[in-house]
């Protein structure tokens, strides 16, 4: 496992979340103008798990981050990491109900 400095983490904690939402919903909508069927079909869905999946890894970055925070005494290293997991959990659910509204809204509704 790579080491990175506390600093380092917790950007990439507070930015991973956002980053995943704004891909999911721009690799969405770049399909659908392209092709309304595949959104529907299978693309939706992985592209939605895709974008969960970051947001996981940004709240294990998080936690880690937190942990560098505890260790090193840093009270705003830790509150940071803790608005970093709120972040990630919201921008996880986002993604789940999106990921949701892909498989019950028809992609190319006039």
């Amino acid at each position: 496992m790579v080491n990175f400095s506390a600093r380092t983490t917790l950007a990439i904690a507070l930015l991973m979340p956002p980053l995943a939402w704004i891909s999911f919903e721009y690799g969405l909508a770049i399909s659908v103008s392209s092709a309304c069927v595949a959104v529907g079909s299978w693309l939706g869905p992985l592209w939605g798990a895709g974008a969960f999946f970051a947001c996981l890894i940004g709240a294990i970055i998080a936690q880690r981050s937190i942990r560098l925070g505890r260790a090193q005494q840093k009270e705003l290293n830790r509150w940071l990491g803790k608005v970093a997991l709120l972040g990630c959990g919201v921008f996880s659910l986002a993604i789940l109900f999106q990921t949701v509204a892909t498989l019950i809204v028809p992609p190319c509704v006039n």
